[in-house]
């Protein structure tokens, strides 16, 4: 059987940007959320299955620390490519189910476009949001960006647990404070809508 580290690389490896259904040249949506942040240059980053999203880009121009995390060694490789070798940046071959490594930083900002959704059973949603837990920093901020519950069932070939805002906040837990949602329709490369839940977090102080 396949594993999800060998699908994602067979896609990342096989098809340009613009052929991923995901692809998405205008990240404004995401900078929209973002501009709730106060800004601070010297913010830590943390992008699970960052991909070879153009936010990385945006996020590099405007001076942010990353931590990009993906299964697929072809992505990051891609990635790394495309962006060149920058002081700040922290690359990650990781399942982002699995538990991160010791040595990650707390950080103030994760950003999750498009990966949660992926994950089906109930001990990888676990696994994902105990990573979640354990990295960002008390003060620190959250956005999830999955597929609605209007949403397609599938994406690249996989199923998907599709969310809605209150399941999101159930599974974030209480130290963590709703402050924006917004549905919204991503138009993919091929002129398909993808109905998302945006929804942004801030982790109570202890």
């Amino acid at each position: 059987m396949k594993t999800l580290k060998a699908h994602w690389n067979n896609i990342f490896s096989n098809k340009a940007d613009r052929e991923l259904g995901w692809y998405e040249k205008d990240v404004s949506q995401t900078l929209w959320f973002l501009d709730e942040i106060p800004r601070n240059t010297s913010n830590v980053v943390f992008l699970p299955d960052a991909g070879t999203s153009l936010l990385v880009d945006e996020l590099l121009s405007k001076g942010y620390q990353l931590i990009l995390n993906d299964i697929s060694d072809e992505a990051l490789n891609a990635l790394r490519e495309r962006t060149g070798e920058k002081e700040g940046v922290s690359w990650l071959q990781h399942d982002i189910s699995e538990p991160l490594p010791a040595d990650i930083p707390q950080v103030d900002i994760w950003i999750d476009r498009a990966v949660l959704h992926f994950l089906l059973d109930e001990a990888d949603i676990e696994g994902y949001f105990a990573n979640l837990h354990t990295v960002v920093k008390p003060g620190g901020w959250v956005l999830l960006a999955e597929f609605s519950t209007l949403g397609a069932p599938k994406c690249a070939g996989l199923e998907l647990h599709r969310y809605s805002v209150n399941e999101m906040s159930r599974r974030m837990g209480s130290e963590f404070e709703l402050i924006r949602s917004e549905e919204y329709t991503f138009i993919n490369p091929f002129g398909d809508p993808r109905p998302y839940i945006y929804a942004l977090y801030k982790r109570l102080h202890g």
